[in-house]
């Protein structure tokens, strides 16, 4: 039990220390960390799907679309010369998925392109969205910047959220918020750690005031939310799948989806929010 507590806690200092030290250093680390986390966390989903038997993804291809996808948008965010045709050999690498299950003689042909397709909805576009989250276009200038606070601001609201969560679920959690799905959450939990990340919302407020308050506060108020709709939604697959943890790649933290299930749901909605604002 020791070790395992001091093997997460080191994977767990050594994994936000890499996050936040990607997306604060520069455009370029920012890219390149989550272009392989993008890679990585297809791969793991293929790989989970694969298991049962039933389908057959192929892992390569469907890592190297999500790749390309965080790609391609941070090149339309960045350089406007660039345009929509950088899309093009995605949409080249779906049509590719879709003709080749003509060909393979698969079981599940049709199983093979939903989940194909799933793959790139649900992993890979929200780490891609984060482009638009980190790069502001300026319409007096036609520059463009880049504002590692919001991406960041994203996972900091979830982690206190869950850390939150856990410790006031642990102390005072009676009712369970999804015990179908997830039996060790509970109301009390949840709502502390919505406490928790509203809090720093105000913090981000004073130090980072291009968003007013409200504004903070109402981005931490939808992370949480869908933040925790998403760690649901793995646990419903994980479930479903007969499985604890979707991979081994962090020691002590499970899977790439573990880490990031949250974000998969947190990030398209933060976008949906911050491009309300701006109507």
């Amino acid at each position: 039990m020791k070790n395992n507590f001091i093997q997460r806690a080191v994977t767990g200092v050594l994994f936000v220390t890499v996050l936040v030290g990607c997306i604060l250093y520069s455009p370029f680390s920012f890219g390149i960390l989550f272009t392989i986390i993008s890679a990585l966390s297809v791969h793991e989903f293929a790989r989970l799907i694969n298991q049962n038997g039933e389908i057959s993804l192929n892992k390569t291809i469907t890592s190297l679309g999500g790749a390309y996808l965080f790609l391609a948008l941070m090149s339309f965010c960045t350089q406007q010369s660039v345009g929509a045709r950088v899309f093009l050999p995605y949409l080249a690498l779906l049509l590719y998925l879709m003709i080749t299950e003509l060909y393979l003689k698969k079981k599940n042909p049709t199983g093979n392109w939903a989940y194909s397709m799933l793959s790139q909805l649900y992993v890979a576009l929200p780490f891609a969205l984060l482009n638009v989250l980190a790069f502001q276009n300026s319409p007096e200038t036609g520059s463009v910047t880049y504002n590692p606070i919001l991406p960041l601001s994203i996972f900091v609201f979830i982690w206190l959220s869950d850390t939150g969560a856990y410790c006031v679920g642990s102390l005072i959690g009676k009712h369970r918020l999804f015990e179908r799905i997830s039996p060790k959450k509970s109301w009390e939990g949840s709502i502390g750690g919505g406490a928790f990340s509203i809090a720093s919302s105000l913090a981000f407020a004073h130090f980072f005031p291009f968003m007013s308050w409200w504004q903070w506060a109402g981005l931490a108020t939808v992370v949480v939310i869908f933040g925790t709709w998403g760690d649901l939604t793995e646990s419903l697959m994980k479930r479903q799948l007969g499985i604890k943890d979707s991979g081994n790649i962090l020691p002590g933290h499970g899977g790439m989806l573990d880490r990031f299930d949250s974000a998969l749901m947190a990030i398209p909605a933060a976008v949906v929010y911050l491009y309300a604002l701006s109507m």
